[in-house]
């Protein structure tokens, strides 16, 4: 199910549903720990002795975010029991400090009491054993605790003049014991038993009364702290008693927007609704990233039942691309953080390995150290490569010397040097590594333009920094590795390039497979755009792996069989995804050379734009025929590509107007 309405700050991120239902909660590192593993925090509504939890068919719902910010406006109306909520949900740009608010409309023309209830289904740290919860008469909250990972459960009334917390019900359950399904059971009948404690695999239930007049409305706040200690939790609460809740909602709100508008850039060739998407993809962008660097792929814990793992790693590639990105928006203190990130991580030899964890630490992998008989690196060189193509964007773009100056030595000079040690002395070109897609070890297109792209930057760092010795011999070795690229990718009978080659008997044969990847050989430098045999590359991709169905938009590669829906792959080559189609965009944007050509990228933008959630989010794949989203959703990398084809469609437009003028 996707992840509707993300919200957070860089250390705590708060996942909403389409049911505006909380489903992740990751602290104290976005993507590491979460805190539900996926499982609903119900909301429950009683009034007239009738009760309906929000993911109920009779809720019509419509979700949405304030404008350019990270605080969400939702509207759930339930016309069985004449009740509208307004929800305002936002993790608070400092504390890490959840606020959500809900303004009941009593639609009905009396007087009612609307009692709200709020479950929690925690699992710290990602499992239920040794989890406590209790209730503090104290501050009239709950606690859920285990370790240095304590979260303070609070409600909220009254006016900025005059906020007051307390639980006008509350209980704790105990669930998967004795046939025990846990607290949220026992608000049903709208009266909870005020259970004080338990342990275990355990949830709580808090509840709101609310007491509303005829064609009237009234707020009440949740809020969830969280923190190390009883301390930590309570000092924001204090706070929250002298602020108040609408407080931290509301500057929160105003920092989104001005973050989200920090560069004032004019798109004046652009239609609202793109535009529109653009911040909204830039502040989803920055739900993803950890304030310790991390660019993370995705945070959909429902990916898990597939194979018992999820997207919430860095990928370097991932996070490269992601970084070169928020370089061209102008978010250079996020790029920093990343690099650091990266010069942690990089081994000793000079490669950086498949993905790693928020802290830094190595993460799960499929990939084998040793197979047939032989070792092998289990490595996406591509992972390192352009970790260097993107510090040099940020440089060329920032010319934040002492911020290189710390990074020149033990990243940029280590994994040229890396680099040029891993190349096939007979062919030039890099030895055999996974692909981008992570399925086939070979010699492939993409990692081929990434690696020249890197070594180029490389070259670019050391004459800039007065080695040019160096320089000189990563330029020769990107020279023979584009002429290798030539003589080897490019296949005569296709009339174009191929994806890869692939070692067979010690032969290389060339995998014809047409795969949208084959960008990356213009994308990143190696061939202009416009070259022809990058033209008929590019024509023959859009002929071939364009989702011919209602739904449109172009697949990774012929017969993709991840999350497959279709075996008619003359109509389906493969699901369609947004990077790929943003790619093709940015092919129309980069080859255009008369204003006109740009028509097809516009196109294609609105495509994407037509294709996202209600909320503006964008999932890695959608279905071929009914739009649904498909793996995970929001994904990092399809927000990323977008803002990046937003920013080329404005410059190449403001170029074309200049000329023809």
């Amino acid at each position: 199910m996707p992840r509707d309405l993300p919200v957070g700050n860089g250390s705590l991120l708060v996942n909403v549903d389409h049911t505006c239902q909380v489903r992740d909660i990751f602290w104290p590192h976005v993507g590491q720990e979460n805190h539900t593993s996926g499982r609903v925090c119900r909301i429950g509504v009683w009034v007239d002795s009738r009760f309906s939890w929000l993911d109920s068919d009779a809720w019509q719902r419509t979700l949405s975010y304030s404008k350019d910010s990270l605080v969400t406006n939702s509207t759930l109306e339930n016309k069985e029991i004449l009740l509208r909520l307004q929800l305002r949900d936002g993790v608070d740009f400092h504390e890490n400090l959840l606020i959500r608010q809900v303004t009941v409309e009593n639609l009905d023309d009396r007087e009612r009491e609307v009692r709200l209830f709020f479950c929690h289904d925690l699992s710290i740290s990602g499992t239920t054993v040794g989890d406590s919860a209790y209730y503090d008469p104290k501050t009239s909250s709950l606690f859920h605790y285990k370790g240095k990972r304590w979260f303070m459960i609070s409600l909220f009334q009254g006016r900025p003049d005059n906020w007051h917390s307390g639980l006008a019900q509350w209980a704790i359950g105990v669930l998967g014991i004795n046939g025990l399904e846990g607290a949220w059971r026992d608000a049903e009948d709208g009266v909870l038993s005020g259970n004080p404690v338990a342990q275990g695999r355990i949830d709580s239930v808090v509840a709101l009364h609310l007491q509303i007049q005829a064609k009237n409305q009234a707020s009440g706040w949740l809020t969830l702290a969280a923190g190390k200690d009883y301390a930590a939790v309570t000092r924001i609460h204090k706070a929250l008693l002298n602020k108040g809740p609408q407080t931290y909602l509301e500057r929160t709100a105003a920092y989104w927007q001005l973050w989200a508008n920090k560069e004032d850039e004019a798109f004046d060739a652009l239609p609202d609704h793109l535009v529109t998407l653009y911040r909204r993809s830039l502040l989803i962008l920055r739900t993803q990233i950890d304030n310790h660097g991390a660019i993370i792929a995705a945070n959909d814990h429902d990916i898990a039942q597939f194979n018992q793992d999820t997207y919430s790693y860095m990928w370097p590639r991932d996070g490269a691309l992601v970084a070169s990105t928020l370089i061209d928006a102008g978010y250079s203190e996020l790029s920093r953080n990343f690099f650091d990130f990266c010069h942690k991580a990089i081994t000793e030899q000079g490669f950086l390995l498949h993905k790693y964890t928020p802290d830094g630490s190595l993460a799960s992998s499929w990939h084998a150290w040793y197979l047939g008989g032989e070792k092998q690196l289990p490595i996406q060189e591509d992972e390192t490569a352009l970790v260097l193509w993107a510090l040099w964007c940020h440089f060329d773009r920032f010319r934040d010397i002492e911020f290189v100056k710390c990074h020149y030595r033990g990243l940029v000079i280590r994994a040229a040097e890396w680099i040029c040690s891993y190349i096939d002395e007979d062919t030039g070109l890099p030895l055999p590594s996974w692909d981008l897609w992570e399925e086939r070890y070979g010699i492939h297109s993409w990692t081929v333009a990434a690696v020249w792209a890197g070594l180029q930057a490389a070259a670019n760092f050391t004459e800039a920094f007065g080695e040019n010795n160096l320089s000189l011999r990563y330029r020769r070795v990107a020279a023979t590795m584009r002429a290798a690229a030539l003589q080897h990718l490019y296949s005569q009978e296709e009339g174009r390039f191929v994806r890869s080659l692939m070692l067979q008997d010690s032969d290389l044969i060339k995998d014809p497979v047409m795969d949208a990847s084959l960008i990356g050989l213009w994308s990143f430098g190696l061939f202009p755009a416009d070259d022809p045999k990058i033209v008929e590359t590019m024509e023959a991709m859009r002929l071939k792996l364009w989702v011919r169905s209602n739904v449109g938009g172009m697949a990774r590669y012929e017969n993709d069989y991840y999350h497959q829906v279709s075996s008619d792959t003359e109509t389906v080559p493969g699901n369609p995804w947004f990077i790929c189609t943003l790619w093709m965009a940015q092919w129309f944007i980069a080859a255009a050379s008369q204003l006109e050509e740009l028509n097809p990228a516009l196109e294609l933008l609105d495509w994407a734009a037509d294709h996202t959630l209600e909320s503006g989010v964008m999932a890695e794949q959608v279905h071929p025929h009914t739009n649904e989203p498909l793996s995970v959703s929001p994904l990092t990398w399809s927000h990323a590509t977008y803002v990046s084809a937003i920013l080329q469609y404005n410059q190449k437009h403001r170029t074309l107007t200049a000329n023809e003028d």
